[in-house]
C-alpha cells in the first residue's frame, strides 16, 4: 500500500516541479548570460583561460549547493519545506525528484544569485545543471556498488551508499553527507558520515512522524511545510 502511494506522489511532485521550471526557462543560464553582458561577477572580471573558468565555476557552484543543502537542514524555517524530500520511507530514483515546489523556486533563485556573483560562464552553468539533476537520480538510486569501488569513487564523487546515510531516521545521520557531486565537501566542512549506524540493510529511511501511508499522498506532501 505504501509503495503504491509513494511512487505516484513522487512522480506527481516531479511533474509539478517540471512545470515550474518550464515557467522559468533556463533561469540560471540566463543569469549567466546577463551577468556576462553587464560585466558582473568574479569570472567576468578575470582574464583566465575559458576552460579554467568553466572548471572553477563548476566546483564553486557545487560548493554553493552543498551549503544550500546544509542550510535547509540547519535553519528552522527552511527545514519543514525540505523535509518533504526526507519523509520518503524508501530510497530509489523517485526520491531524487521528490521536492516541494517552494524548495525548487527557492533553490533556483539562490542559484541565480550565486551565478551572477561568480560571473559563471553559461557553459559551466549548463554542465552543472545537467549534472545536478543526473546525480540526484544516481545518488538516490537503490544500487549496491562493489564496496571497493564505492570506497574509491566516494573519494571524489557522492555514491548511493554515501548518500543513503543522509536519509536515515536518526537526525545525527540525516544532518550529514550534504554533498551533491563532489564528496570532499563533507570531509572538508566536518559533516561526513561513513556509514549508517544500523548498516545499509537494517537502517530505517525517512522521518518518524511521517511514516504512515496517508502521509505519502500528493496533497499531504504539499501541505506538509505548513504543519
Amino acid at each position: 500500500m505504501l509503495r503504491a502511494m509513494r511512487w505516484p506522489s513522487n512522480l506527481a511532485l516531479a511533474l509539478v516541479n517540471a512545470v515550474i521550471l518550464a515557467l522559468l526557462p533556463f533561469a540560471a543560464i540566463t543569469s549567466a548570460v546577463w551577468a556576462q553582458a553587464h560585466g558582473l561577477g568574479l569570472f567576468n572580471r578575470s582574464e583566465w583561460p575559458r576552460w579554467l573558468e568553466v572548471a572553477l565555476a563548476w566546483i564553486a557552484l557545487d560548493c554553493a549547493i552543498y551549503w544550500q543543502h546544509r542550510l535547509l537542514h540547519e535553519i528552522a524555517w527552511l527545514w519543514p519545506m525540505h523535509r518533504v524530500h526526507h519523509s520518503d520511507v524508501e530510497l530509489d530514483t523517485t526520491t531524487g525528484v521528490r521536492f516541494h515546489p517552494f524548495e525548487i523556486v527557492l533553490s533556483m533563485a539562490y542559484k541565480c544569485v550565486v551565478v551572477v556573483a561568480l560571473g559563471a560562464p553559461w557553459l559551466a552553468v549548463l554542465f552543472f545543471e545537467t549534472a545536478l539533476n543526473g546525480l540526484s537520480l544516481f545518488n538516490h538510486a537503490n544500487l549496491n556498488l562493489n564496496p571497493k569501488l564505492d570506497r574509491m569513487l566516494r573519494m571524489i564523487i557522492v555514491t548511493p551508499d554515501m548518500h543513503r546515510a543522509h536519509h536515515s531516521v536518526y537526525r545525527v545521520e540525516h544532518d550529514s553527507n550534504y554533498s551533491n557531486a563532489f564528496a570532499w565537501w563533507d570531509r572538508l566542512f566536518g559533516s561526513y558520515t561513513d556509514a549508517p549506524r544500523d548498516g545499509h540493510e537494517a537502517m530505517r529511511i525517512g522521518l518518524e512522524q511521517f511514516r504512515e501511508a496517508p502521509e505519502q499522498g500528493v496533497l499531504p506532501l504539499l501541505r506538509q511545510p505548513l504543519r
